[in-house]
């Protein structure tokens, strides 16, 4: 189960405030995954013959003005163009969750 919170919605905001452009069908999407993990994917096309680092370099100056504690349960940071939605295995894994025991 995909669990919203305060933080994941904020989470949402802020790309969406930082990353206007991302496919209507594909917007910044973060949940919880359990009490210590948050998950959070970004569809865009600028991310589009960019190498992971340099998604990274591009993403991480916003994630930097969340609170630090919504920093650190941030595990995943699934950066993607929109064709590689399909090719994703993390973009399977991001869809249908496997439950945590956590």
């Amino acid at each position: 189960m995909k669990k919203k919170t305060k933080e994941t919605r904020a989470i949402e905001k802020l790309l969406k405030e930082n990353f206007s452009g991302y496919p209507d069908d594909c917007p910044p999407e973060a949940y919880r995954h359990n009490s210590v993990s948050i998950r959070v994917r970004l569809v865009h096309d600028e991310f589009r013959d960019m190498t992971r680092s340099a998604r990274e370099q591009r993403v991480l100056p916003v994630i930097r003005t969340l609170p630090d504690a919504t920093q650190q349960d941030i595990t995943v940071l699934l950066l993607l163009a929109p064709g590689e939605l399909d090719r994703s295995m993390m973009n399977v894994e991001f869809e249908h969750p496997v439950t945590s025991r956590i």
